[in-house]
């Protein structure tokens, strides 16, 4: 399985995103930063994507017991998606040019990247998939999973806010109280479930709580 380093960085991990995610609640819906409010459930979808793509994936692509073809898919989706984050922040915060479509376009073009990947890995591999390349799969299918929800919810949001994303004043996040969000809140509380347990079961079996 995991390295113990790796387990330990998870625990790690997923303390630092509880927390980050406390602090970004309160930036947003307690002093009212730019962007405007966000509900709960967008609240934790965007922590699931954060830890997902972020910091699970490159840590993982990091272990040496994991598939070197794996390791590759990992690694160098997380990468595209760290390029992606530093890319959105200055849009966001820099630029206030950021729309919906960009994300869009990224998060095709890593599907692609990642079904690219898992093909070179079934086309090279040498044999049938150890325990640990079956988890990483199905981290890599959890990975493909979320980035087809973020499209749909991506489009979603700007369908709702009818593009106005940008400038000073621009939204960025759907709150829990304007009527127009509700539809993608009750979307992403639905998918949320499935989601998170998904998530769940991958990190008890890598930490050694399920078999």
């Amino acid at each position: 399985m995991l390295a113990p380093l790796t387990r330990v960085l998870i625990l790690a991990l997923l303390g630092l995103s509880a927390l980050l995610g406390f602090f970004f609640w309160r930036r947003q819906n307690v002093q009212a930063a730019r962007g405007g409010r966000i509900s709960p459930p967008k609240l934790a979808w965007l922590f699931y994507a954060i830890f997902l793509w972020f910091l699970l994936c490159p840590l993982v692509a990091l272990d040496s017991a994991v598939h070197p073809d794996l390791r590759l898919v990992l690694g160098s989706f997380g990468a595209f998606m760290w390029l992606r984050g530093m890319a959105e922040l200055y849009m966001l915060y820099v630029s206030y040019n950021w729309k919906p479509p960009y994300g869009i376009g990224h998060d095709v073009l890593c599907i692609v990247l990642v079904l690219g990947g898992l093909s070179w890995y079934q086309l090279h591999r040498d044999g049938p998939p150890s325990p640990l390349d079956v988890w990483a799969l199905s981290l890599i299918a959890l990975v493909l999973v979320s980035l087809i929800v973020e499209v749909m919810y991506a489009t979603l949001f700007f369908q709702a806010v009818e593009g106005h994303t940008t400038g000073d004043d621009g939204i960025w996040f759907a709150d829990e109280e304007q009527a127009r969000f509700r539809r993608i809140n009750r979307i992403t509380l639905a998918c949320n479930i499935p989601l998170y347990a998904g998530l769940g079961g991958l990190l008890a079996v890598a930490l050694g709580f399920a078999v």
